[in-house]
């Protein structure tokens, strides 16, 4: 792999557990790990200011790739100079793909190996979000960090599923980080793979096989029990290069 975009530096690795403090460098700041990020799903963390977001220590908000193209949409931002100036926020901001969507939407939406199609609930309009018009969509967002488009799926699904849709994440992962294009932005890939560890293993050396930034863990959080997601996360956790960030996705509390 290529050196990380994000100038990542391993601070301290705790001596009884895999714990670790890292520093890493966006566009709009430095990074410091571990951290919660809050999620600003339309551009907006419900409840906060932006004062209060920085009163309480965030380092870098989390955005929603599917909503924001239905509304404002792409040429809002390209027009305004990126999310940043549209929510007032001189930190970070990592954008999610879409692939959530794809899994909490299932009587919305049809699946090819081009993407998913989707109807607009903003005008009913029918919507193909392929990987390309998910990279699209978030660099005229303007995020630090960009996610790849992953099929996400229960996590309690059985073994033929989860390889299927592992399958589809690794080739959408080529595809996105082909759409990035000479965009400074950083991208991350996202390991899949359900509960099977032999599958998270393929994912992973998939994965690392690609000039990604950092990597997330996804597929959690969506079925399993709490010791199963602890098991997992340690797992691919394991996998993962010690030069890249680490990024456990959709697990909502800060704990």
């Amino acid at each position: 792999m290529s050196p990380s975009r994000l100038q990542f530096q391993l601070d301290a690795q705790a001596s009884d557990s895999h714990a670790r403090a890292t520093t890493f460098h966006t566009l709009h700041g430095t990074i410091q790990s571990p951290l919660f990020m809050p999620v600003g799903t339309q551009a907006t963390v419900k409840a906060q200011t932006q004062e209060s977001l920085h009163a309480s220590g965030s380092q870098i908000l989390l955005a929603n790739t599917y909503h924001l193209l239905l509304r404002p949409g792409p040429d809002v931002f390209t027009k305004l100079g990126g999310i940043h100036r549209f929510m007032n926020w001189p930190g970070s901001v990592l954008t999610d793909s879409g692939g959530y969507q794809i899994f909490s939407l299932p009587h919305s939406r049809s699946m090819t190996e081009k993407g998913a199609v989707f109807q607009s609930y903003v005008d009913g309009q029918r919507i193909l979000l392929s990987p390309e018009l998910s990279i699209q969509t978030q660099r005229a967002i303007g995020s630090d960090i960009m996610m790849v488009l992953d099929q996400c799926i229960p996590s309690t699904a059985d073994e033929k599923t989860a390889r299927a849709a592992l399958q589809v994440t690794q080739r959408w992962a080529v595809r996105s980080l082909a759409a990035r294009e000479d965009s400074p932005q950083s991208m991350f890939g996202i390991v899949q793979g359900a509960l099977y560890p032999q599958l998270r293993r393929e994912s992973a050396a998939g994965l690392m096989q690609l000039d990604f930034d950092g990597f997330a863990i996804g597929g959690l959080a969506v079925g399993e029990e709490k010791n199963e997601r602890e098991d997992v996360c340690e797992l691919t956790a394991a996998l993962l290069p010690a030069d890249r960030p680490r990024y456990l996705m959709g697990v909502g509390t800060p704990v």
